[in-house]
Order: C-alpha cells, then structure tokens, then sequence
C-alpha cells in the first residue's frame, strides 16, 4: 500500500522540489502548469492555514487520478498541527500531501506517526546553517546578549513572530554546526549541547515560550570548539 502523507526535512525550494520528482516518479505526474498540484508557501503555518489545506485536499483533482498538495513552512504552530491530524491519517483516494520544514524538532508525535518521513538528499551540512546561527555563534558574549534582546523585542504581534523565526534559525543552526563538528570528534558538550537543543526547540514552538531563557541559556553553554 502506497503511503499517501509525508513529511521532509529541507529548506523551502529543496523540499518542494524533492516532493515535485516524487510525484513524477512515483505518479507520473506532470509538475509543471499541472492544476492538481497545489504548492502553499508559508512562513508560520497557523490553524487558519492547516484548515485551508484540510479543505482544498478533500477536493477531487480537476484533470488526473492523482492530486498532491504541498505545504512549506519555517515552523507550524501545535494547534496547526492538530488541525491537520485527520487529513494526514486519512488523505482522501488519489490526494498525496507533503509537509515541508527545516527541522522536524518541533514536530508533534502524534502528527509524526501518520506520516512517512521523506529523506532529503544530503548535503555540506556547513553551507546550510543560516546567516543569522553563523554570527550567534562568532558573536562576543556581549554581542550576543544585543541579539538576544532584539528577539525578545517587539511591538507588535508580528513583529514578535519574526523574531521567533530568527530565533529557531539560529537554534537550528547551532544543531547543524553541532553535528557537522560531533562527525569529527567525540567531545562530550557537544553531545550534552544537541540533547538540551532537542529539548529547548520544542519549547519554541509554543507561543508562550520564554524565548530570552532559552537563547541565554545556549549562549552560555555553546562549546568554544563549536566556534
């Protein structure tokens, strides 16, 4: 039985275009002008947006058999996630969904266990920890306290949601540089570093999160060989 709900790790374009030769490969599909395949491109995936997804996927496909919706975002809300359980577990006949994001730490269990996890191929894990985790982690401890209270500004809502974004860049970042230097050494804090990330990143997710603790507490225990 073919799976019909997937979630990839990857970078927006790098998702959405390993989700495009899936369906081509898998469905025959053609991807280009093709009205059944339906990309949405989000920042913050909120409940709004999952029920638009539940509600264009219950829709038959216009022209073929097959219709493949894919959903990219930086990160999703829990509620949003929620609100795509019952679509995932049950996708209607010949409806594929891809759910793309950068890291599936924030991934709640539930929703990962109705879904088939579609590897990306790999990658210099150095090239792609964002701008912004490159400079936290050359940043002084100074200058990193400057950057802390800039994310943990903000007048108004969506300002604070863009400074939560940059906030989990620079925390999945630190994760990717993490892992990229643990291939090459058997040091102990970074190992004790990627398990408090595991932790702390799922904290994000969750609005009332106290974003300043968090980054604080990585800055302090950011092994010097990590920089």
């Amino acid at each position: 039985m073919r799976h019909q709900a997937f979630v990839i790790e990857a970078e927006e374009e790098k998702g959405i275009e390993l989700a495009l030769a899936w369906a081509r490969q898998e469905l025959g599909m053609k991807t280009e002008h093709n009205p059944d395949i339906v990309v949405l491109r989000y920042g913050l995936l909120a409940v709004d947006d999952a029920r638009r997804v539940s509600e264009l996927a219950a829709g038959a496909p216009f022209e073929g058999e097959h219709k493949v919706l894919i959903i990219s975002a930086s990160r999703a809300y829990h509620e949003a996630q929620n609100a795509l359980l019952k679509i995932f577990e049950e996708p209607p006949p010949g409806t594929y969904l891809f759910l793309i994001l950068p890291t599936l730490g924030g991934l709640l269990p539930t929703l990962r266990s109705r879904v088939q996890v579609l590897d990306a191929p790999a990658g210099p894990t150095r090239s792609r920890i964002p701008d912004e985790a490159e400079a936290f982690l050359q940043a002084s401890r100074e200058k990193r306290s400057l950057i802390i209270k800039k994310l943990t500004s903000g007048k108004d809502e969506d300002a604070r949601r863009e400074h939560r974004d940059e906030a989990i860049r620079i925390v999945n970042g630190i994760e990717a540089a993490a892992y990229a230097k643990l291939k090459d050494s058997s040091s102990t804090s970074l190992g004790a570093l990627l398990s408090d990330i595991s932790v702390l990143r799922g904290h994000l997710y969750d609005r009332s999160a106290p974003v300043r603790m968090i980054l604080e507490h990585l800055a302090l225990v950011i092994p010097k060989d990590l920089v």
